[in-house]
C-alpha cells in the first residue's frame, strides 16, 4: 500500500506543467488522487474553470480534505446553496459543482476521485495555456 509524507508526493508539474508546479503535489493511488496544495497568495479559480471549459464553469470534483492553514471558500453558482467557508484546522467535504477561492495563503491535504480531479486539472491547464487569464494571482 502506498504511503508518503505530503511533501514527498510527486510534483503536480509532472502531469500538469502550467498549473501543477510549485505548490501542488498529487499522486494517483488506486481510484483516488492524494494531494497537497500550498497556495502562497489569494487565488480565485473562477476564470480557470470557465476558460478551461468546465460545464457551467464549476469544478466537477468532490473534495475531501483538511485545511492546515489559511481560509478557503466554496461557491455554488447556479444553485441556492450558500457559500461555505473552511478555516484552518477543519476537515471538509466540498461536493462537485463549486468554485474554489483561497482567501488567504493556505496549506491543504485532499483526497479526490481520480477521474474527476484529472478532468478539473486538465481544464485548468487549458485555461492557463490559453493566455486569456486576467488578474490571476
Amino acid at each position: 500500500m502506498p504511503h508518503k509524507r505530503l511533501e514527498d508526493l510527486a510534483d503536480g508539474a509532472e502531469r500538469w506543467p502550467t498549473v501543477g508546479g510549485g505548490g501542488f503535489r498529487s499522486e494517483q493511488w488506486g481510484d483516488m488522487e492524494v494531494g497537497y496544495t500550498v497556495v502562497r497568495h489569494p487565488l480565485d479559480c473562477t476564470e480557470l474553470y470557465r476558460l478551461g471549459g468546465l460545464p457551467g464553469g464549476v469544478c466537477p470534483c468532490p473534495h475531501y480534505g483538511f485545511l492546515f492553514e489559511g481560509r478557503m471558500r466554496a461557491r455554488y453558482p447556479g444553485s441556492d446553496w450558500p457559500d461555505e467557508v473552511i478555516e484552518a484546522g477543519e476537515a471538509f467535504f466540498i461536493p462537485a459543482g463549486h468554485v474554489l477561492l483561497y482567501e488567504a495563503p493556505s496549506r491543504v491535504f485532499e483526497l479526490n476521485p481520480a477521474h474527476a480531479l484529472q478532468s478539473c486539472m486538465a481544464a485548468m491547464e487549458r485555461a492557463a495555456r490559453s493566455g486569456r487569464l486576467s488578474g490571476r494571482s
